[in-house]
Parts: structure tokens; C-alpha cells; sequence
């Protein structure tokens, strides 16, 4: 592998930052016209796209990133589930109960707000905190679990009929779920199914008062 030059090394520091090609060239010191270009034209370097895998892969080992951990959180979003954050009073009645949240479910959560006001006026009135939280994309979670599992892959065919212009399509392969047993189908269904009722209502409001459960 050939060495870098300078300005391509500092190109490779740049490019780490924010991963887009056009603005490393410009801090690279490549001229701002070319600069889109120069980007993909360095990117497509073999010397430049290994030195940029090398640095990626000693930040990944650096910060401890591995394949594992990544399916293991997308699996924490993508198979999180509403009745892990909340539970019902003896009316039946919805209220937030984050008192047994482990660490997993917690990943799942992107967003909790809290909001205390006053309900009613004067004497009558009370205390409420109402309590908003929301999931993460479950969907998108379980989409790119999938791929990375290999569940997902696509077949690009190229057709030009009738001297037609070539088209590309892309297609999903779903020909490994004939692999599966009755049993593992009817799992996935149940799984496919309550992915696909909590994904929504992936946000969920409860308002109680103070004091009160939850």
C-alpha cells in the first residue's frame, strides 16, 4: 500500500469528523470548485479508503464498539415493549411506573418530559404531573437488526425489454422464512405483531397527581 501524502492524511483526519467527504477536502486544503469531486475521487483511492478503515477500526476497538453490542442494543429498542413502563390502576386506568426500569429498558426510551401544573382553581384545585415518554423507532430497530442479520437481502436485476431503457429494481428476499419451523413462524408473527401495535403507540401520556401512583 502506498503512503499517504500529507494533504491526503489530513484529508483521512478530516473525513473521520463528520464523514462527509466534500467539506474534508475543503479543510484539507483542496480547492473549493473541486472539492465534491476531489472527495469522492479520494475516497475511491485504495491507499486513502484503508487508511480511513484503519482509523476506524482503532476508534471502534478504542471505545470498545463491537458488532455484538450494536445488535444488542437494537434489540433493546427493537423488542422493547409498553408494558415494561407502564401499568394499570384497579379502574384500569393507564400511569407511568419507571420504579423497576432496568438499564436495558431504559435504552429504549428516547425521550421522557415532565410537566407539573395545577388542575382546577382555588380550593379544589390540585397538584398534577403529567408524565410524556417515547420510544424509539422500533421499526427502523428491528429493519436494520434484520439486515444486519441477514434477514433482508436484496436481489438488483437490470432489464432492458423491447430495447426499453434499463431499469433497476431492488427486492426483498424473504425466501429464508420457508427454512423456518410452523413453531418459529407463528413466533415471528407474534413478534411482527407486537412490534407492530407498540411502534403505534410508541409515545404514551399519563397524567396523575402528585403523590399518586406513578
Amino acid at each position: 500500500m502506498s503512503e499517504l501524502t500529507p494533504k491526503q492524511q489530513r484529508f483521512v483526519d478530516e473525513y473521520l469528523v463528520d464523514l462527509n467527504a466534500t467539506q474534508a477536502a475543503i479543510r484539507a486544503g483542496y480547492s473549493l470548485r473541486t472539492a465534491n469531486e476531489q472527495g469522492s475521487r479520494l475516497l475511491a483511492k485504495a491507499s486513502v479508503k484503508a487508511a480511513v478503515q484503519a482509523k476506524q477500526n482503532l476508534l471502534a476497538a478504542k471505545m470498545d464498539v463491537t458488532q455484538e453490542r450494536i445488535v444488542d442494543e437494537l434489540a433493546k429498542i427493537g423488542f422493547a415493549n409498553m408494558q415494561d413502563y407502564m401499568r394499570a390502576n384497579a379502574e384500569g386506568d393507564p400511569y407511568l411506573d419507571f420504579s423497576g426500569l432496568t438499564r436495558e429498558q431504559a435504552a429504549a426510551l428516547a425521550e421522557v418530559t415532565v410537566e407539573d401544573f395545577k388542575d382546577g382553581r382555588g380550593e379544589t384545585a390540585r397538584d398534577v404531573r403529567r408524565v410524556k415518554f417515547k420510544l424509539h423507532d422500533k421499526r427502523a430497530a428491528l429493519v436494520d437488526l434484520g439486515r444486519h442479520l441477514g434477514m433482508f437481502k436484496e436481489r438488483i436485476e437490470h432489464t432492458g425489454a423491447n430495447g426499453g431503457p434499463i431499469r433497476t429494481e431492488s427486492r426483498a428476499d424473504f425466501s429464508w422464512m420457508a427454512q423456518l419451523t410452523r413453531d418459529e413462524r407463528d413466533t415471528l408473527r407474534v413478534i411482527l405483531t407486537r412490534a407492530a401495535a407498540a411502534q403505534a403507540a410508541s409515545a404514551g401520556t399519563a397524567s396523575n397527581p402528585k403523590g399518586g401512583a406513578g
